[in-house]
């Protein structure tokens, strides 16, 4: 996956956290809705509308998918799902890029 070809890509980017996790979505050609962003160090917490696949492709990432739960940690080439109408909280020591996929 280190390239997308043939998308449509919204020019508006997705700001969050003070600049600090930015993102811009696009469609394939299959009309599939993902994202590609960028998280600088901390700690975030997110919530999704509809189901969610976030794939890391750098750095890793430490998430909690239950208020209170274990975190488990994901590094390149890991992925976590989140289904829709749930928060979790993310957190990275370094920069982590990842990508979206929603249904």
């Amino acid at each position: 996956m280190d390239v997308f070809k043939a998308v449509d890509m919204a020019v508006k980017g997705n700001i969050y956290e003070d600049g600090k996790v930015t993102s811009r979505t696009f469609w394939t050609s299959e009309g599939e809705r993902k994202t590609v962003g960028i998280m600088l160090p901390g700690s975030y917490s997110f919530s999704t509308s509809s189901n969610e696949k976030m794939e890391i492709t750098n750095g890793s990432v430490e998430v909690q998918l239950a208020s209170g739960g274990e975190w488990t940690g994901y590094r390149e080439g890991g992925f976590f799902l989140v289904p829709a109408g749930v928060s979790f909280q993310i957190r990275c020591d370094g920069i982590a890029e990842y990508v979206c996929s929603y249904s």
